[in-house]
């Protein structure tokens, strides 16, 4: 394919400017992935029961959590194309309908999940321990309360990305995670709340994140800025452009979530030392990810805004760039959490099984992400923000099912390999889906879309 041409024209991201969207951006990624891990923490002294618990519910509540994220994703790339192209009013249109939309959609998940905590839990992972339950139910029932909150963060953080500002996103975060430490502390071992408490600071951190964030909007001095909340009417077409990259997005996020609720359910039958200690890992695995995953957050901004301007060469160049910022990250943070992995457990109180478990699987994690994991997902977030939705999400909805689900559940079940299985099939994954986003990138295929 014929090559693009460099622009003359200065590039819209210096290297000045672009670390500055994406370091507050990835800090921020690791502060919200780092309030879950603070509830792990503290209930893991409860017994295994009680993280055993955790674990499953966080299973649900990262595939809600997610798929609002991606709707929010998605009026992102919507204000970042209009911003590339100086359309301001437009921009600050979508982001209302953004606000809309997923305060609704948000509101009716959350009344649902309320109503049929304990049926949907034995739906999803059938017969478990009579402890692990009980603590499950109470912490779903908090945590479910708090979804329009984070719903709503996200849209207002996202938003604020939209127009290169990730810096106050970063710093609510900072004050909601010392909130949620302190409140964990006090409920948990003060109190002694137990999984409850974990869950009540988590949603009282999630209240003030959506506060702050909301409130920050209303200022006029912002491209984007928000006001007058409770006078927004639904502008369906304006919805319509924000679902086109939210609805596939989120798709894509919600059966991946799903496939690990699939793998979750085989797990669970593996007794309550394999379940803390998969649910430990996949803690550890989140936070060795959790930067690099920030870097690529911030490159649906990027591509967004360069596509929006009519600059698919500087689109191209970025996502290499980034790529290789990305792989840096991964191979750090992969290393600084294997070197973190033993004490983790031993501050944790895992049982002696649980913990060689856990750190048998981080080993291979450490071994093998750094070598496949970057362009199997940073390369995706470029070609969603150029509108490439559709085939992104076949992709891994496909490559999830396929290979990590069915590989996975048939070397725990069959082979009897342990949770070792699940990450067996995660990596097969990986690869897999790094070759064909590799190999899209390079066809240049998603540049043909257009989002506006």
């Amino acid at each position: 394919m014929k090559e693009l041409t460099q622009s003359k024209q200065p590039l819209l991201f210096d290297n000045k400017k672009l670390a500055k969207l994406l370091i507050p951006l990835a800090l921020d990624q690791l502060l919200n992935s780092f309030m879950g891990t603070v509830d792990t923490l503290c209930v893991s002294n409860l017994g295994s029961a009680a993280i055993s618990a955790v674990s499953l519910v966080d299973s649900i509540n990262i595939l809600i959590v997610q798929a609002f994220f991606a709707l929010a994703s998605g009026g992102t790339v919507v204000c970042s194309h209009y911003l590339g192209c100086r359309d301001k009013k437009r921009a600050n249109e979508s982001a209302r309908q953004l606000i809309f939309i997923t305060f609704v959609l948000s509101l009716v998940i959350s009344i649902l999940f309320v109503v049929f905590n304990g049926p949907l839990l034995h739906l999803i992972f059938g017969k478990v321990e009579a402890e692990v339950m009980s603590n499950a139910r109470s912490y779903f029932f908090f945590t479910t309360l708090s979804y329009p909150f984070i719903a709503l963060y996200d849209d207002g953080s996202c938003i604020l990305r939209a127009q290169e500002n990730s810096k106050l996103p970063m710093q609510i975060s900072i004050i909601s995670n010392i909130m949620n430490v302190v409140m964990n502390l006090v409920f948990v071992w003060v109190f002694h709340w137990g999984v409850a408490g974990t869950a009540i600071s988590t949603l009282i951190s999630r209240i003030f994140s959506m506060s702050v964030v909301m409130l920050k909007l209303r200022n006029p001095s912002f491209n984007v800025s928000v006001t007058h909340y409770l006078s927004i009417r639904p502008d369906w077409d304006k919805i319509k452009r924000i679902l086109y990259i939210g609805i596939p997005s989120g798709i894509e996020n919600s059966m991946f979530q799903f496939g690990k609720l699939a793998i979750q359910s085989t797990v669970s039958l593996m007794g309550t030392a394999a379940i803390a200690a998969q649910g430990m890992t996949n803690i550890i695995e989140n936070l060795n990810g959790i930067l690099a995953i920030g870097v690529g957050i911030g490159l649906m901004t990027v591509v967004g805004e360069t596509l929006g301007a009519g600059r698919k060469d500087e689109a191209v160049y970025y996502i290499k760039k980034l790529c290789i910022i990305a792989e840096v990250v991964v191979t750090l943070s992969c290393l600084f959490m294997y070197a973190l992995t033993r004490p983790i457990t031993i501050f944790g109180g895992m049982e002696l099984e649980s913990a060689r478990l856990c750190i048998f699987m981080v080993t291979c994690i450490t071994i093998v992400k750094p070598i496949i994991w970057t362009m199997a997902f940073i390369p995706a977030y470029g070609l969603r923000a150029a509108g490439d939705v559709k085939f992104s999400m076949t992709v891994s909805v496909l490559s999830m099912w396929l290979c990590r689900v069915t590989l996975a559940t048939l070397l725990a079940r069959v082979f009897h390999m342990g949770p070792i299985a699940v990450w067996i099939g995660m990596f097969t994954d990986w690869g897999i889906r790094s070759v064909i986003f590799t190999l899209r990138f390079r066809s240049r295929k998603w540049l043909a879309h257009k989002v506006i």
